[in-house]
């Protein structure tokens, strides 16, 4: 098994009995994240919700966290993260929330336990911005939304 990088996590007490993030096969890059309500959540087509997790991480420098959606909940009801991802920042430490949005046609309720979305822990680059007077040409230019998609048509 593989593993990478070592992030603290603290149970919150809206989290006492939920499992804290766990992967759910040998090779998940994801780790599920529950729903830590204490009421059930009906969110109506079109609604959202800042949904809390039930934990706060710390995560190691050079890292960050993404909350990404569940494809089963989106296939099945149109369920996803609104943010996605979602970023968590090394030095974050207050609660992880998931922001929900319904776009399916019906509602959908959120109890406490479902699984809701999932946390990818990732390396991150950090970028240094070098002022220049112009960029250097390539063959797609300027060319942007869907513009790869049209030159491959032709």
């Amino acid at each position: 098994m593989r593993t990478g990088a070592r992030v603290a996590i603290v149970r919150l007490p809206e989290g006492r009995d939920l499992p804290l993030p766990a992967y759910m096969s040998a090779h998940a890059a994801g780790a599920d994240l529950c729903a830590a309500v204490e009421t059930a959540i009906v969110l109506q087509p079109g609604e959202r919700a800042l949904v809390p997790s039930g934990f706060a991480i710390a995560l190691p420098p050079g890292f960050e966290a993404q909350v990404r959606p569940r494809s089963g909940l989106a296939h099945r009801s149109g369920i996803t993260c609104l943010n996605a991802p979602g970023t968590i920042d090394e030095d974050y430490r207050g609660p992880v929330c998931i922001v929900l949005v319904n776009h399916g046609r019906e509602a959908v309720t959120i109890r406490r336990g479902d699984r809701i979305a999932q946390l990818v822990v990732a390396p991150v680059a950090r970028a240094e911005f070098d002022l220049v007077d112009s960029l250097d040409a390539t063959d797609r230019g300027a060319g942007g939304f869907g513009s790869t998609d049209r030159a491959a048509a032709q």
